[in-house]
């Protein structure tokens, strides 16, 4: 054997060859010095980065390592939406490493890539114009079967279907994803870190007019989807609406033309999830746990999730809106919009959310009451919670400032899945400096 085999020894083969005089005292050291590198340059790997133990929800049971043990074969290095699908698509359950790089467009070509022969949105406006249709009936007819097949040619572009036992994850500063809707559905250990994700526009809203008094246009495709899925790790991505905010959206009948839907949903028996050091930003409906009142079947007793270090800016409602689930959310910090905000935290059916060491801050004109939002009767445990930086029992001021709407005090279980807790006084610096996309390297 020779010296230079000798340094790709184990550090354990190369000591016991050392005392059985069959490798000199300096090589074992060269060898221990090139095994301590390879195991720090694999822990430094973002992609090979596992879910630590007690950190959150997503660390319950067998824990979430993602593709963290995947060979060479299966890391694969993506830099367009077609070669993502792609390599989520080889078949196995083997781990998998995704690396994405650059920005992935999945909407490149443009909506009229994905209009059915005959749609005509023109038209469309015409025959369903409230003031021919009315506000009794909801639309049907050529035109909304078009804009229907137009919006399921859309669906079939723009979602990703990430297999069970596979790590997602971003390459240096700028990689993510544009106009796609990431789907983790009905699969076990997944990690998704440090992307840019631009909420999908959907091209095809439908306009519903019998949503409320004057009727209202429906959008579909959220960002990223768990859908049935356990053992999910959302770590250091950032959530934006990017080049489309909804106020760069049009109106027609009077209504905003809503393109979004949500940035990030949790539902239909979804498990095990921790999603932290993640940034969600300016948009309206962002995160959804638990998605029906009457999905209890599925639901009870699962969509357990634990939110930490997230930092929610600009954010009109749902951070989260709660169904069932006994949902953690600690850590984080919220800066309320001055305008349009409705809510943070929606208690709805069933749900155990505790709310605990969390920062708010709050501009002036806004009622601190309405950080939180009875949906449907449901205790919440709310403590160690401060607002522009001063101590304030959350659920105290809802109940004086809401008395139509009393919450109960005391989501019935205590949290004990939290690997590291802050003081909520350094929440917005820490937050502010480390979450989000780009951070990793």
């Amino acid at each position: 054997m020779n010296g230079r085999r000798r340094l790709y020894l184990t550090g354990a083969t190369a000591l016991v060859l050392a005392l059985t005089g069959g490798l000199t005292a300096p090589a074992v050291a060269q060898a221990a010095a090139a095994q301590a590198a390879v195991a720090q340059a694999a822990v430094a790997d973002p992609a090979r980065a596992t879910l630590g133990p007690g950190d959150g929800w997503g660390s319950a049971g067998t824990g979430t390592s993602g593709g963290a043990a995947a060979v060479a074969s299966r890391v694969f290095t993506v830099t367009t939406w077609e070669e993502f699908r792609a390599a989520l698509a080889v078949p196995g359950t083997e781990p998998r490493i995704v690396k994405v790089k650059g920005t992935l467009n999945a909407t490149a070509a443009g909506c009229s890539a994905f209009e059915a022969p005959g749609y005509d949105f023109p038209r469309y406006l015409a025959d369903y114009d409230p003031a021919v249709w009315g506000h009794d009936t909801v639309v049907s007819g050529p035109q909304e079967e078009l804009r229907a097949a137009s919006a399921q040619a859309q669906g079939r572009a723009i979602k990703a279907y990430v297999p069970a036992n596979t790590t997602v994850v971003g390459i240096g500063r700028n990689a993510g994803i544009v106009g796609g809707s990431v789907q983790i559905q009905g699969v076990d250990n997944v990690v998704i870190r440090n992307l840019t994700v631009e909420s999908p526009l959907d091209c095809f809203p439908q306009w519903d007019p019998t949503d409320g008094a004057t009727g209202a246009w429906n959008s579909e495709y959220d960002s990223m989807v768990v859908y049935g899925s356990t053992h999910v790790w959302i770590d250091h991505n950032t959530f934006t609406d990017g080049a489309h905010p909804d106020s760069s959206l049009p109106r027609y009948y009077g209504e905003v033309y809503q393109q979004h839907d949500g940035e990030l949903d949790v539902v239909r028996g979804a498990d095990l999830v921790t999603a932290s050091w993640n940034v969600f930003a300016d948009h309206d409906k962002t995160l959804m746990i638990g998605n029906s009142d009457s999905a209890g079947a599925t639901d009870r007793g699962r969509l357990r999730v634990t939110l930490h270090h997230n930092l929610f800016r600009n954010v009109i409602e749902r951070a989260p809106r709660v169904r069932f689930g006994q949902v953690d959310a600690y850590n984080n910090h919220f800066v309320v919009p001055a305008t349009g905000y409705a809510y943070s935290l929606g208690i709805g059916q069933e749900s155990q959310l505790v709310a605990e060491k969390n920062a708010f801050t709050v501009p002036a004109g806004v009622h601190v009451g309405t950080i939180l939002k009875k949906w449907k009767d449901a205790p919440v445990t709310t403590a160690g919670n401060l607002v522009n930086g001063r101590p304030v029992d959350l659920l105290a001021v809802h109940n004086a400032e809401f008395p139509g709407e009393i919450l109960r005090d005391g989501a019935g279980w205590t949290p004990t899945l939290r690997a590291r807790v802050d003081s909520p006084r350094a929440v917005p610096g820490l937050v502010g400096h480390r979450a989000g996309a780009g951070g990793l390297h």
